[in-house]
């Protein structure tokens, strides 16, 4: 398993990345992660012709709330064609909580909490923190990686657009 030092930093902070990284035209790497029920549930589970993979550092601050809120609207429209899938760290009950409070129902929270399968076959596992790296991965029905982007600054926001765009691409 690499690490891969400086590619993303925390309030200006360099951070280490542990994980098999993945580039556009890589076949994505299966994962086993939990639902809000604590269920297990793996890549091959979703099935939507075009799926979006939202890794976030926690749905309990700020930027990942309001990334996740704005990855369900957008998804209002897209429903049976694909699905976003939000992973973090947090506790399946924590997701459980937010997303009955954030009143969302177009996104898939899942936590990694337990074994970091997500964030190790990807490469998002920040090693200083034990949280993902903020990234948004679009994989096709081919499930390739045809668009990913690893946000540099973990407090910023991604290029929903560029993300939105390449699903559409993929449909």
């Amino acid at each position: 398993m690499s690490e891969r030092a400086g590619l993303v930093t925390f309030m200006g902070n360099g951070l280490t990345l542990v994980g098999n990284p993945v580039g556009v035209g890589d076949a994505a790497p299966d994962f086993t992660v939990l639902t809000n029920g604590l269920a297990p549930a793996t890549l091959a589970d979703f099935t939507e012709k075009g799926l979006i993979l939202i890794a976030v550092p926690s749905l309990d601050t700020a930027v990942c709330d309001l990334e996740a809120r704005k990855f369900n609207k957008e998804m209002d429209s897209l429903t049976g064609r694909a699905k976003a899938l939000v992973v973090s760290m947090d506790l399946p009950f924590a997701q459980k909580r937010w997303a009955e409070a954030a009143g969302v129902a177009n996104i898939v929270t899942l936590s990694d909490h337990r074994e970091a399968a997500f964030g190790t076959a990807y490469g998002l596992l920040i090693k200083e923190l034990r949280l993902l790296a903020r990234a948004v991965l679009v994989l096709g029905a081919d499930r390739k990686v045809a668009y990913m982007e690893l946000v540099s600054e973990v407090t910023n926001e991604p290029d929903y657009a560029a993300a939105l765009a390449a699903l559409g691409k993929v449909l």
